[in-house]
């Protein structure tokens, strides 16, 4: 499948944000909910969820539903060009190696 440049143009302005660079590293690791983000990004969950939504809008997030929680996990289903530059994202396992062992977790 080949993308056109205004696609290609608009995900570039969805990645040109801190948050939702360091959304997608996280997501990388694992599949997340809104409050697990919030906490790791030191933020609210408002800020997050419209974070998502934006991710969600340009085809970068999936989410589905796990009992009454909401998660998200990255799409790169056709978005070959994007390999390269989430490899090249810092990781972050260490900060998820934290929220697993930090029992103030939302569920």
């Amino acid at each position: 499948m080949r993308i056109t440049m205004d696609q290609l143009v608009d995900t570039m302005k969805l990645l040109a944000d801190h948050s939702r660079l360091t959304i997608l590293s996280l997501l990388r690791e694992r599949e997340l909910c809104v409050c697990d983000i919030a906490e790791l990004l030191d933020t609210t969950q408002p800020n997050v969820s419209q974070h998502l939504r934006k991710l969600k809008n340009g085809g970068l997030v999936v989410e589905s539903r796990k009992a009454q929680w909401i998660y998200y996990s990255l799409n790169m289903e056709g978005k070959d060009y994007l390999h390269g530059l989430l490899q090249s994202l810092p990781s972050m396992a260490y900060k998820l190696d934290l929220l697993s062992k930090d029992n103030k977790r939302c569920h």
